[in-house]
């Protein structure tokens, strides 16, 4: 049985902060960490006091994981950033509710002796001779210190307590990863048991010493189990403070998701039922056991059924029959044409995050051109008169201020020019949409068509079921957020977001066929209603070919992966350090190289055109970690340790622009590699300079890592792989929340028949179906109850007998 834990964390919004800039305002932006981890960055929003990001991350992790915390910061263009304020959240505080965390929370101080972080290796022996007890404990090592020097460094010490008595460890400089291996002896003295406290401090020649963390072990744990390995250093216990005051809130969702996935036997009589539902006849959609699954899911966890949904069917080959039966529900159910999927019911999401899972790969090809023209070039666009700033536009034109009619045939002028290409990409783009995508479009088209035959229908409804999803939930959220579709690595500016927003009102409307140009608010549109018109007959005839498509299922068989071993998974520029760089200075020993990382290789080039490529294999690398910004005074730097045939271990350092690149390549690297065996447990987050590593300054290459290893840490994103075990034990997860209105619904004496015909519409013969599937739902899960509980009653008796049992 596996275990898996991950992260859903929403940053929606602050307030109340307070003023960082002569201004009177703050440029704030926030970073979410995981432990020791930097796992997100939020966009910087300006000059402003109430920020709204509303940004969501998924976040894999390791089981052991302890807290999340979020740092609010004022970004400065010149200098250090500026530290707001924060919020920890430990694990007990986000599990206390199985729903979550949703809820506004005020910023706290930060505490320089609060923020602590990494390791410290202990072993320590009660030992007895004729004077008495002694207490001997070796400390050995640390691992990731906090940086308390302004070289990204500290000089730390350890200093032991035991009763009145207490020992210090000699002062290893400038180092987060200091070896002591010293053993300090404690005599007992009278009086009652004491604990033994052992505090890590960096040794500072000015001013005070700074703390660095500290472990603590009661008197019974030393007398039955002494400590003996690694433990993670804790701040200083201290009273509540009042958080908040005058430092403002941030309202944050968090949730953590730990599953004990049990083998997949275990989950096929469930996988049975939810096929049958599929496969079976139209005339029983409305009494299936995916029927009364989707009514039991509510509207916030719906998304996330939907995602998991639809691996599941894409994971047995199904996908299509599963779009299918929601098509035919959802059309069944709408009376009015013009509301057909516009809701977020079931259908519309699995359609969403069926777009999203298969056609990625596709929307980048079609839109990533364009989007990236956009931001680069940043020219100022506006046709709102309210919003027109006509000022700003004198570098235009060197004849004063245009007025606000030069300023809108302008700004026509450049959106017509960013939305031909976009549109030529997209109409000219049927023979590049996935197969898989086509034949649902395909079916969508056949099921509208035959649920609305009247004539006055058959001009636009059948183009809009279609066009509804491709245009108004893909193509149109990906041009207004492009970092949300993995298409830029950083929200846009102000400015440049404001033209997205105008092309992805453009692409709506052409969504829309046109039918809902000069309605509204937004008549300040009308100078493009022209090229939208126009742009209507060419989607129209766009979506003809697009359903002209042969077969009626998925080609290819079931599959663990979405896409070939060969796809591109992430690409573009980064700094590569050369292997050897003898006699250069550092900031001349990186190059910018293209880089490419599919499932079987990590290639690099001099540009994309370039035809000679040096290529990594993916089943070479052994870790894919951080290197701390002192190893080479450069922030933003990652290493990918790779081993030969021949055992030996060859480290590739890639610098990127910002964290957040970071943070993806990281993930992508980390997933892409993630069955490879033999993977490190620990690494050198330094770099081998000046014949010593930078971080624990040994001096031999070959030494052991310092620091551990954290390829369990990834986002989750549409490249994630098909785990089907997962995806079902998360059904089965959210059935469990409905067990009981599932009881007290559909499991009624058969004489509320004739009140639940009246209050739902159905004849007796669909209640008795429901009545049966809901009966075969709880047998399922029933069992699968069982088989959990004899997975963690295995679990406990293998602790009870620990190391010595059999």
């Amino acid at each position: 049985m596996a275990k898996s834990s991950s992260l859903n964390v929403r940053v929606v919004e602050g307030r109340a902060l307070p003023a960082k800039d002569v201004s009177g305002s703050s440029d704030p932006y926030c970073l979410v960490k995981v432990d020791d981890e930097v796992v997100a960055r939020t966009a910087t929003v300006w000059r402003s006091l109430g920020p709204f990001w509303g940004e969501e991350y998924t976040v894999h992790l390791p089981l052991d994981f302890q807290q999340l915390a979020f740092y609010v910061l004022d970004e400065d263009t010149v200098g250090h950033d500026d530290i707001i304020g924060k919020i920890s959240l430990s694990r007990e505080a986000i599990t206390a509710d199985p729903r979550g965390i949703d809820s506004w929370i005020n910023l706290s101080r930060v505490d320089p002796d609060a923020e602590v972080q990494g390791e410290i290796c202990l072993s320590v022996q009660m030992l007895e001779d004729g004077r008495g007890r002694c207490l001997r404990c070796h400390v050995l090592q640390a691992r990731d210190l906090a940086p308390r020097d302004i070289s990204g460094t500290s000089d730390p010490f350890a200093r032991v307590f035991w009763g009145s008595q207490s020992l210090e460890t000699s002062t290893i400089k400038k180092t987060r990863f200091p070896h002591w291996d010293e053993v300090l002896e404690l005599r007992e003295m009278p009086g009652a048991p004491s604990p033994l406290r052992v505090e890590l401090w960096d040794w500072d020649m000015v001013g005070k010493n700074d703390f660095l963390g500290m472990v603590e072990f009661s008197p019974k744990t030393l007398q039955q189990k002494p400590p003996n390995g690694w433990f993670r250093l804790l701040p200083f216990p201290r009273a509540e403070e009042d958080s908040g005051r005058n430092l403002g809130a941030l309202r944050v969702k968090v949730r953590l998701i730990e599953d004990r996935v049990l083998p997949s036997q275990c989950y096929q009589p469930l996988m049975e039922l939810l096929m049958e539902s599929v496969l079976g006849p139209a005339e029983e959609d409305t009494a299936s056991p995916l029927a009364l699954l989707e009514e039991l899911t509510l509207g916030d966890c719906r998304q996330d059924l939907a995602t998991k949904l639809v691996k599941l069917f894409l994971g047995r080959g199904l996908a299509g029959p599963f779009l299918d039966y929601l098509t035919r529900r959802e059309v069944a159910r709408t009376m009015d044409p013009n509301t057909l999927f516009r809701s977020n019911s079931l259908a519309s999401k699995s359609m969403e995050q069926f777009m999203k899972l298969v056609g990625m790969p596709y929307l980048h090809e079609v839109l990533k051109p364009m989007i990236s023209r956009v931001f680069e070039e940043k020219k100022y666009m506006e046709l709102d008169p309210c919003k027109m700033d006509l000022g700003r536009t004198r570098r235009i034109s060197f004849k004063g201020a245009p007025s606000e009619e030069q300023m809108r045939e302008t700004s026509l002028g450049l959106l017509t020019g960013y939305l031909g290409p976009i549109m030529d990409a997209i109409v000219g783009s049927v023979g590049r949409c996935p197969p898989a995508m086509r034949l649902a479009f395909k079916q969508l088209h056949r099921r509208v068509k035959e649920r609305f035959p009247k004539p006055e229908h058959q001009q636009d409804v059948k183009y809009l079921a279609i066009s509804g999803f491709l245009f108004l939930r893909f193509f149109a959220p990906a041009i207004l957020t492009p970092k949300l579709f993995d298409l830029r690595d950083q929200h846009a500016d102000p400015q440049t977001s404001r033209s997205l927003l105008l092309l992805a009102k453009a692409v709506q409307s052409i969504g829309n066929l046109g039918q809902q140009l000069g309605q509204g608010k937004e008549l300040w549109m009308a100078p493009l209603h022209p090229f939208l018109l126009q742009s209507v007959s060419r989607v129209r005839d766009f979506l003809d070919r697009l359903v002209d498509v042969d077969g009626d299922e998925e080609a290819g068989v079931p599959a663990r992966a979405l896409f070939p071993p060969s796809a591109i998974v992430r690409e573009g520029y980064l700094l590569k350090r050369k292997e050897e760089p003898a006699g250069l200075a550092t900031r001349f020993a990186f190059k910018k190289r293209y880089v490419w990382l599919s499932g079987e290789t990590l290639s690099f080039s001099k540009s994309p055109e370039w035809q000679t490529r040096h290529s990594i294999p993916v089943s070479h690398i052994r870790a894919v970690e951080r290197v701390d910004e002192g190893a080479f005074q450069l922030p933003h730097v990652m290493q990918v340790v790779t081993q030969d045939g021949a055992g030996a271990l060859h480290t590739t350092y890639l610098q990127c622009k910002n964290v957040n690149e970071l943070n993806q390549w990281l993930s992508a690297l980390r997933k892409a590699s993630a069955p490879n065996p033999d993977k490190l447990a620990a690494c050198h987050p330094g770099a081998f300079r000046s014949a010593r590593w930078t971080c624990c300054l040994q001096a031999e290459r070959s030494a052991a890592g310092c620091s551990r290893t954290h390829s369990a840490v990834t986002l989750g994103d549409w490249s994630d792989p098909l785990d089907p075990d997962a995806e079902a034990q998360t059904v089965y997860r959210q059935l469990l929340l409905g067990r009981d209105q599932l009881r007290l619904k559909l499991l009624e004496d058969s004489n509320m028949d004739t009140a639940l015909e009246a209050d739902t519409g159905a004849c007796p013969e669909v209640l008795a179906r429901q009545r049966a599937a809901a009966a075969r739902l709880l047998e399922v899960l029933a069992d699968l109850d069982r088989a959990h509980e004899e997975f963690q009653q295995q679990e406990r008796e293998k602790v009870a007998l620990g190391p010595l049992g059999p």
